[in-house]
């Protein structure tokens, strides 16, 4: 297969609707014309299209700010200089970046599920999110190939499957899932807020599925049974991913190279804190 020059391209969506997924989750589907066979990228070329890998494909999603209809965008197609083109925009102005998984791809289609804070505090995306309607218009950077470097859930063939994370992971849990071949085993931790969170996520994996309460993620691992060469996916709340990432390499004996981990947010830090680290460090952030 022949990899495309440009790995990665913005590209214009718009809103085609909203669903809201239970107490703390909402999804926007957005279609455009990068989501169809002979669609293009708003910068890029013709037939350029948006590919995802699925598992837990990571894309950087830009929103507007209140004052906008759209997000200012740097005039390239992207690749590898897009952080800088984005960076050197006036940050008042520029299109609001934040990292999300693709939920679910189809023809004209694409899903991202949002987590959403019941005590108000959702930041600028997850309350852009809630507010969606159709016609709505973001900015996406995504890969043009299947084949990329966005994604983490990489387990080899025919191990078991070990997988947690809370609500921010739902999303990428869901996408690996359904990614899994059939008869793989994998059991899976979810923490959720509310039972009412909970989803059905369909696989042809032999997957077992564990709903914890909040906070239960650590104590459910550690009671567990994990098999031999199996392959661990933890993902979530920073101190949360370290911990569990701890016990199953240092008190489990899982080979390090064998667990992939992801810290998507930081108990007391906000969107902009982590944000602005990002930024300070000039490198882009791939991880949520």
């Amino acid at each position: 297969m022949t990899s495309p020059a440009n790995p990665y391209a913005f590209f214009d969506l718009h809103v085609l609707r909203s669903e809201r997924l239970g107490p703390s989750m909402v999804r926007v589907t957005y279609g455009g014309p990068c989501l169809t066979p002979n669609g293009s990228a708003a910068n890029g070329s013709a037939g350029e299209r948006f590919v995802t890998a699925g598992r837990d494909q990571r894309v950087k999603l830009f929103f507007p700010h209140p004052h906008q209809d759209a997000p200012v965008m740097p005039d390239s197609r992207g690749g590898d200089t897009w952080f800088a083109d984005w960076r050197a925009l006036d940050p008042a102005e520029r299109g609001i970046m934040r990292s999300y998984t693709v939920r679910d791809q189809r023809p004209g289609e694409l899903d991202i599920d949002f987590a959403l804070h019941s005590d108000g505090g959702s930041g600028p995306a997850a309350s852009w999110a809630e507010a969606a309607r159709p016609g709505d218009r973001v900015a996406v950077l995504g890969p043009t190939g299947a084949d990329n470097g966005g994604y983490d859930f990489r387990p080899p063939p025919g191990s078991p499957v070990l997988m947690a994370g809370d609500l921010t992971a739902l999303p990428a849990i869901a996408g690996s899932l359904a990614w899994l071949p059939a008869g793989t085993p994998v059991h899976v931790w979810i923490d959720v807020p509310h039972p009412e969170d909970r989803q059905d996520l369909p696989t042809a994996a032999d997957a077992q599925i564990t709903w914890v309460s909040p906070g239960g993620l650590p104590d459910a691992v550690r009671a567990a049974a994990i098999p031999d060469g199996a392959y661990a996916w933890i993902a979530g709340e920073s101190a949360v991913v370290k911990t569990l990432r701890r016990h199953l390499v240092k008190e489990r004996g899982l080979d390090r190279r064998a667990v992939t981990f992801t810290g998507y947010w930081r108990r007391g830090a906000t969107e902009e804190d982590l944000l602005a680290e990002v930024v300070a460090d000039a490198t882009p952030a791939t991880e949520e």
